[in-house]
Parts: structure tokens; C-alpha cells; sequence
């Protein structure tokens, strides 16, 4: 492990600016020496007639001193062998639990540099986690939020530059851990920096000794610097094979998991690895924390292991009990798992009737959407969910995404439940289609729409815009385009209009788009019906008239109702 002396930090940013100051920095780059801002590189360090001393510590006490004389970095290393004792030991791993969980309590970036230049030294392992805990805070599925603020602060840019110069002196775990917090945040892919890092980590790969967790913390960086035609992926992928996987910790397995849901880019690549791994997961199921329970759905989705659909009920069943502790995050991929594999469970909705009204206004609007995706497709009209849902969207609809919005409202008429807050609840979506109607995707504006009659709420004041000729071509150019299914959507959208409104005077739909039956094969527009009233119905038909051929179901009337028997 390696021991970081944060003392050095100020001494060497204060020169920096110093240099600026004086203009040496532009005179430093017309030489040919690069200062990204991403680090702080020895060309200008080099520049600083200035003395750093670091500490490193591998088992064994070691010090190397770095001197700058004109442009140039000479290291000297001296090694000090020290058998240690148990109580120092000790006392070291105290202190860094100590920091660790100082880390953890901290809530924002700045806060995490402030209590770093408070430190005299660090690890390496205790400065690389510093780095993802900086991520957490800084970066989100756009990028990271605030470039400037990060890439230019003093005690990043030190950690940066005694990274790149002490590479291989890290620990496996600060190695691969630092590399990946500084590829999330953006770090040039072609700076010394992380040419260094994984050069070192390339060393340590081919040794063969790393384990299971530091191989996936590198698979994963590699994943995100290269992607999956990375040519270190395989070698990575073929020491996991080689380990025994019946010793792997579940956090382990769910790390694998995680790998290579975004490694694998052919049908059936690593499947036996993976069939391996579904039939030891399915014995650790009863065990797995709500995070691992989650991680490893998420993956199964991703995988599409649908030969793995013991498991999947098996990690849905347990994940009941977990519902109350889930983050936002980690019940959406639940959700997704329920969704993907058609899975359902009583105890699980009931479970979701329990949280939904309690949370509604301080879920993420992406968790609450996923429920209701989940009620839809499982065709689950649950009162306390659907009230809950519905007054939170009228007081927070504004914030939501237009997908979102859809998501919302949609299960709303495809299960025909109107909710008590109805008015409040179409006021809203009536103001937001106003206001953002030109950001809706064509095919989710069409379904809001259509999904909004079948709970008769009619959008007169929006047809003029969905029966004109543009609007038609722009469905007609997302995927799926105009299918049948589109064509009997717009088709009923009109009908139901020229009955039930019939003081509308705007556009209509051309009868070239309109269809004579709504029958889609494996989709329905319309109430399901109740399958053993209809088979009765249909028995009983037979029974009078001799034979099926003389009757027919779903006719559509020229009247724009269709009848059932």
C-alpha cells in the first residue's frame, strides 16, 4: 500500500500559480511541454525549482524523494525494511476505517478536498476511493457536472500528478480503483496519466494475481475507456474463468455480472461462464442484500438470460422483503426484471401498495413511472397506487421528462381507472401539452393522447395537430411507423371523437390512415374481455346456430362502435 504525503499539495499548487504569474507557463508550452487540466504534468512541475517528498509503504516502510532541477524529475529511492508490529498494524487500519467512513459522510466534492488538504498522509487505496466518492457527487449520465471545478482544484491535480509518478507503487486496489474514478471523470484517455496507469495495470494482468473484485474494476474501466473491443477484455475475462467460482464472495459474483452485461457483444458469448454462475446465484439468493439483488437483475435484462427464469423468480421472490430498503435506483431495475421476464407476484404489488402512497412525492419520477409500467403491462389496477400516483403528478408533473409523462398517464386509460384527483390531474397534462407539446416523441404523444379517451377525457384543443398531414409523416418516420397498430390507434382516436364531441370542426383523419378492425394480433386497443363469459357466449352461439362460420367477434359498425358477439 502505498502512503501519499498531502502536505506537498499546497507547496506545489502555490508554485504553480506562481509560475503563471510570472508567465513561465506560456513560455513553458511554446517548448513543447503540455499542461493539461486534467493533472498536473512534470513538464511544468518541472519548471518549479521546488522539493516534494512522498511516502510509500508496501509492507514494508519506503520513502522516495523527487527533486526538480531544470525541467527535469530525478527520483531517488530509498528502501527501509521494517518488520513492523501487530499493534502499529492495527493502529493503521483504525485510522484508515477512521477515514474511510469520514469519506462516506461527507456530501459534496468540495468537502472532500477540504478534509483531504487536512490530512498530513493517505493511501493509496484511501485516495482512490476519495476519487469515486468524488464521482458519485460529480457525475451523472450527461458527464460530469462541473469540469472546471473538479479538474482545476489543487489537491485533485496533486493526486493526479502522484498517481501518475508513483504508479507502480500502488496497490493493486489503489491502482485499478484510482483508474477508474479518473476515466469517469473525464480524464484525458490519452494523457501520460492514464497511459501510466494502464501500462502498470497491464503489468499486473499479466501476473496473474489479481483478484476477482480488482479484475472487474479494470474490466469495467477498460469497458468505459475502449469499449468491448478492448484487446486486455479477454485476457480479463479468461483469469475470472479461471477462478473457482464456487469460492467467489456474492459480491463477487455480482461484480462478474456487472462486467459483462457490458462486455458481451455476440449471442451466447461467455454463456457457460454465466450458466455457471446462474446455478450458484440461485443457492445465494436467500442471502443476497437488496443492492446485489438488484445489481444482478439488472444484469440478467441486460444478458437477456431468459434461460435463467428460475432464478429470476427465485431473486424476485426475495426481493419482496426488500422493498422498503431499495433506492430509487435499485427498484427500478427490480421493476425492470418483473417487466422483462413477465414475471408477477401478489406479495410483491402488495408490497408496492404499501410504499407507493407513503413515497409518491419524494420518489425519483423515473421509480414511480416504472411502477406504473409494471401495473400496466401486468394489467394491475391497483387503487392506493394509481390515487397516489395521480396527486403527486398534479402537483410535480413539471419536472417530470415527456417520456415520463407518458408513462404516468398512459396505465391511467389502458386500465381505465380514473382517479378521484382527476380534474386537477388533466388540468396539469393539459398545461404541459401547451406549453411542451413539440418536445413529445410523435408515437408517446399519440398514445397519451389516445390512452386519455379511453378514460373519456377528450384532447379536442390538440387534434387539429395530430390529424395533420405533417404529423402523420413524422410517425410514419420513427420507428414503427405507420403499422396497423398506429393506423387503428389514430383510426379509433377519430372515431371516438366524431362520437363523442361532435361540435369538433378541425382537420380529420384521411381515410387512407383509417382501418376497419382494431383486432392487432398480440396487442388489443380495446377492454379485455372476460374469458370464460366469452367462451360461454361462444358455446352457447355454436350450440344455437350449428356452426362458428355464422357469427363473428369485434365487428366495427358503421356507426364507430364495434360489437363484440
Amino acid at each position: 500500500m502505498a502512503l501519499i504525503n498531502l502536505q506537498s499539495f499546497q507547496f506545489y499548487s502555490s508554485s504553480v500559480r506562481t509560475c503563471r504569474s510570472l508567465g513561465t507557463l506560456r513560455k513553458t508550452l511554446n517548448q513543447g511541454r503540455r499542461l493539461r487540466s486534467w493533472c498536473c504534468g512534470s513538464s511544468v512541475f518541472g519548471t518549479v525549482l521546488s522539493r516534494v517528498r512522498f511516502r510509500c509503504v508496501f509492507c514494508r516502510n519506503y520513502h522516495a524523494e523527487l527533486w526538480n532541477q531544470h525541467n527535469s524529475i530525478m527520483g531517488t529511492v530509498h528502501l527501509h525494511r521494517d518488520a513492523g508490529n501487530s499493534s502499529k498494524s492495527d493502529g493503521k487500519w483504525i485510522d484508515q476505517q477512521k477515514i474511510f467512513m469520514e469519506l462516506n459522510s461527507l456530501n459534496s466534492s468540495n468537502e472532500i478536498f477540504k478534509f483531504l488538504s487536512s490530512l498530513e498522509v493517505i493511501s493509496d487505496t484511501m485516495a482512490a476511493a476519495a476519487l469515486q466518492r468524488i464521482c458519485e457527487f460529480e457525475v451523472d449520465d450527461s458527464g460530469l457536472k462541473n469540469p472546471e471545478a473538479i479538474l482545476e482544484n489543487e489537491v485533485f491535480r496533486s493526486l493526479c500528478f502522484q498517481f501518475e509518478h508513483e504508479s507502480q507503487k500502488l496497490s493493486d486496489t489503489g491502482l485499478v480503483t484510482a483508474l477508474q474514478a479518473l476515466i469517469k471523470l473525464r480524464v484525458d484517455p490519452w494523457s501520460t496519466l492514464i497511459v501510466r496507469l494502464v501500462s502498470e495495470s497491464q503489468k499486473r494482468l499479466d501476473k496473474g494475481q489479481l483478484t476477482i473484485r480488482n479484475l472487474c474494476i479494470l474490466g469495467e474501466s477498460l469497458l468505459d475507456l475502449e469499449g468491448p473491443g478492448c484487446t486486455m477484455l479477454e485476457q480479463i475475462v479468461n483469469q475470472v474463468q479461471g477462478k473457482k467460482l464456487e469460492e467467489w464472495t456474492s459480491e463477487e459474483i455480482a461484480m462478474v455480472y456487472g462486467m459483462l452485461q457490458m462486455s458481451i457483444t455476440e449471442e451466447g458469448q461467455y454463456q457457460d461462464l454465466l450458466n455457471h454462475m446462474n446455478n450458484i446465484t440461485l443457492t445465494l439468493a436467500p442471502q443476497l442484500s437488496p443492492k446485489l439483488i438488484s445489481r444482478i437483475l439488472k444484469a440478467l435484462v441486460i444478458l437477456d438470460q431468459t434461460q435463467a427464469i428460475p432464478l429470476v423468480i427465485r431473486l424476485c421472490k426475495y426481493s419482496v422483503r426488500h422493498v422498503p430498503q431499495f433506492t430509487d435506483d435499485e427498484l427500478v431495475n427490480v421493476l425492470g426484471a418483473f417487466i422483462h421476464f413477465g414475471h408477477t407476484d401478489q406479495f410483491f404489488t402488495e408490497a408496492l401498495e404499501r410504499l407507493v402512497p407513503k413515497s409518491s412525492f419524494t420518489m425519483h419520477p423515473e421509480a414511480v413511472s416504472r411502477v406504473m409500467q409494471y401495473c400496466c403491462r401486468k394489467l394491475i389496477r391497483s387503487k392506493p397506487i394509481f390515487d397516489a400516483v395521480a396527486e403527486s403528478f398534479a402537483y410535480n408533473a413539471d419536472k417530470y421528462t415527456t417520456k415520463q409523462i407518458a408513462e404516468y398517464i398512459v396505465p391511467f386509460g389502458t386500465l381505465s381507472y380514473l382517479p378521484p384527483s382527476a380534474p386537477s390531474v388533466f388540468r396539469k397534462l393539459e398545461r404541459i401539452l401547451n406549453a411542451r407539446f413539440t418536445q413529445f416523441q410523435p408515437h408517446t404523444l399519440l398514445n397519451l393522447l389516445h390512452s386519455c379517451t379511453l378514460i373519456e377525457r377528450y384532447p379536442v384543443n390538440f387534434l387539429a395537430k395530430i390529424f395533420n398531414p405533417y404529423f402523420i409523416q413524422q410517425l410514419q418516420a420513427q420507428t414503427p411507423g405507420l403499422d396497423r397498430f398506429v393506423l387503428s390507434q389514430l383510426t379509433q382516436l377519430f372515431l371516438t371523437v366524431t362520437l363523442e364531441c361532435p361540435f369538433y370542426e378541425g382537420p380529420k383523419l384521411l381515410p387512407k390512415y383509417r382501418v376497419k378492425s382494431f383486432l392487432v394480433p398480440g396487442r388489443s386497443l380495446e377492454s379485455s374481455v372476460d374469458v370464460h363469459f366469452y367462451n360461454r357466449v361462444k358455446t352457447g352461439l355454436v350450440d344455437l346456430l350449428g356452426t362458428r362460420m355464422y357469427f363473428a367477434s369485434h365487428v366495427l359498425t358503421p356507426y364507430c362502435y364495434t360489437l363484440g358477439e
